[in-house]
């Protein structure tokens, strides 16, 4: 079905742009001579409503016979007829409904040339048409690839997180394993309920800023049982931040960059400062710890790597990841739009 015939308003106002050029016709026709402009749109009026929906008839041909080159003399074959046929249509119009109306009818081969010259404009019309929609839809087509191809990278980043982690405790638990079994065990307690808090957002790819937090001082309470008191965190959060969206396990890799590069390579260990405030319609992070200048550490991990590409793929150019050294503190902003996450929604 064609598209204007799919609402009745689209209906009626179709026909009611047909009545400029009902009054072109009629203007044609009282400076031909011989018709009055009266008698003209009398004769014209039943005739133009005819060939209005005769008009519509181009959609299922443009549809079958798209534009080609090597089809040029067919297509212009087809188009003649199809043109011709509607034309007389139109001229018939005209002539019944002057016979019914006892009014002269005149100038008969003008409107057909005239008919012939409107069909084709429609012909041409619906071929813009078509082109404009084939042209939407293949915009959609790639914004919809590209969003697949974003969350696909976003998933693979996720996913690398857990195994990193793991990696990393494990390699904890064992080394405390032969030093301290009860702290190794605590260890283990502690890691299994951080692992559950992070499987239990399954596919969600953001969350609210205070389940983010949680998970992150649930990490933390990991790595406490085995740093003890060298491990010390100080926290300045906005309330106003607390329901901002955020991607899932972003924060968690800042605490473990500060952690291992902070206070597991200094033997009075460190403080980490966490520093979430709202600025405008953004959420400012920022994380602070000192470190040892003299080791020769890679300051931008897998981790923080990560934590940038996310950032990157999930905001573009809203977002940015800035980390530095100076004064024996390393340093990790990031800034991105605040979001409030509605009931059952999840932004991807």
């Amino acid at each position: 079905m064609h598209p204007i015939l799919a609402a009745r308003v689209r209906v009626l106002l179709y026909l009611v742009g047909w009545i400029p050029i009902l009054a072109l016709l009629d203007y044609v026709l009282w400076t031909s001579g011989g018709v009055s402009w009266m008698d003209g749109a009398a004769v014209l009026a039943p005739a133009c409503a005819v060939f209005a929906f005769a008009c519509l008839s181009p959609w299922p041909l443009c549809r079958v016979r798209p534009l080609r080159l090597s089809a040029a003399a067919s297509l212009a074959f087809t188009w003649a007829g199809a043109a011709a046929a509607a034309s007389a249509t139109f001229a018939g119009a005209a002539w019944i409904s002057g016979r019914l109306q006892g009014r002269p009818v005149l100038h008969l081969d003008l409107l057909f040339g005239m008919g012939i010259i409107l069909y084709l404009l429609s012909a041409g019309l619906h071929y813009t048409a078509l082109a404009a929609d084939a042209s939407r839809a293949a915009t959609l087509s790639a914004v919809e690839a590209h969003a697949l191809a974003r969350d696909a990278e976003l998933y693979a980043l996720r996913m690398q997180i857990n195994p990193h982690f793991l990696f990393n405790s494990l390699h904890s638990i064992a080394a405390l394993t032969t030093q301290d079994a009860v702290r190794a065990r605590e260890m283990c307690l502690r890691l299994s309920e951080f692992l559950r808090s992070s499987l239990g957002l399954g596919d969600r790819e953001d969350i609210p800023l205070r389940e983010e937090l949680a998970l992150a001082r649930s990490y933390l309470d990991v790595e406490h049982v085995r740093f003890g008191d060298r491990l010390v965190v100080r926290e300045e959060i906005q309330d106003a931040c607390q329901e901002c969206s955020i991607p899932a396990l972003i924060l968690q890799p800042l605490m473990e960059n500060a952690v291992k590069h902070g206070v597991a390579g200094l033997v009075e260990g460190s403080i980490i400062r966490l520093a979430v405030i709202r600025v405008g319609a953004e959420v400012h992070i920022a994380v602070e710890n000192a470190f040892d200048p003299d080791a020769s550490v890679d300051r931008l991990g897998v981790g923080l790597a990560h934590v940038r590409r996310r950032l990157q793929v999930r905001y573009g150019a809203e977002a940015t990841f800035h980390a530095a050294a100076s004064d024996r503190l390393y340093r990790v902003n990031l800034r991105f739009p605040c979001v409030t996450l509605t009931p059952g929604r999840n932004l991807t």
